[in-house]
Order: structure tokens, then C-alpha cells, then sequence
């Protein structure tokens, strides 16, 4: 594979503390970094009361960087969740599923402690959406 058959999505500006792109699409694929619910007060945007919310709200945020990078969550094949408090595990349970309505990706869950007060975090990979498409004739 050539090195330009690999696009990045979301890369950081140069010095970022997060020296990482949001997702990478390469070989028919995207790998999305592990990302929480976006929080930043100073806009009235929090991740959420509850883990639920910040399921929610991650999942969202997954969503929109799988779009950009011309996927979705239908087209996700595995997941790994990241966890700080095994407590919330059922209830980050609860709401996940229901992102998924047609069937669950793969899935891993591990307890992560980055610097954030996040609860819940994801990382995924899924099929680009040219993948799925029948070639043309």
C-alpha cells in the first residue's frame, strides 16, 4: 500500500497535547482514536450528568468523525470501550446498545485513567462506506 492511500482526519495542530488525528482511513477501513464526549464549559458544552449522557454524547462525537471520514456507526465492526469506573459499566451498557439497533460490533472494554474526568471514552474501526458498495459494472 502506498502511503497515499492513507488519509488523515482531524489532525492536531502542531504542538497539541493530543499528538493524534481523530481518524485515519486506510485500506477500506477507519480507525477512529479514543475520544470522550466533547467538554468545554467556557461554550456550555459539557459531556453529560450522567454516564448514560456521556455515552450519548461520545457516541455522538464518534459519529460525526466517522461521517467525515465516510463511515458511520452502522458500519462499525469493533469497538473498544474505555472505562475509569467499573461502577458505570452497566449503565454505559444500557445506552451503548441502543446506538446499534441492527446488530453490536466486536467489542472490548478496558479501565482507562488519562488526564480527563471523563467516565467513558471510544475507539473504533469500521468499513469506509466504499467498501461496502457493490463496484460498478
Amino acid at each position: 500500500m502506498d502511503a497515499s492511500a492513507i488519509s488523515f482526519f482531524g489532525q492536531p495542530e502542531p504542538g497539541s497535547a493530543r499528538p493524534f488525528s481523530a481518524a485515519t482511513r486506510a485500506g477500506g477501513l477507519v480507525f477512529v482514536s479514543g475520544h470522550s464526549a466533547p467538554h468545554d464549559p467556557a461554550r456550555g458544552i459539557h459531556r453529560g450528568e450522567t454516564p448514560a449522557e456521556e455515552v450519548r454524547n461520545a457516541l455522538a462525537h464518534i459519529s460525526g468523525i466517522l461521517a467525515e471520514a465516510g463511515s458511520s456507526l452502522a458500519q462499525v465492526v469493533q469497538m473498544t470501550m474505555l472505562i475509569t469506573d467499573p461502577a458505570d459499566y452497566a449503565a454505559c451498557n444500557a445506552e451503548y446498545v441502543k446506538h446499534f439497533p441492527a446488530g453490536l460490533p466486536a467489542r472490548h472494554t478496558a479501565r482507562f485513567g488519562v488526564p480527563t474526568q471523563a467516565r467513558v471514552a471510544f475507539a473504533c474501526i469500521a468499513l469506509a462506506e466504499s467498501a461496502n458498495k457493490d463496484p460498478q459494472p
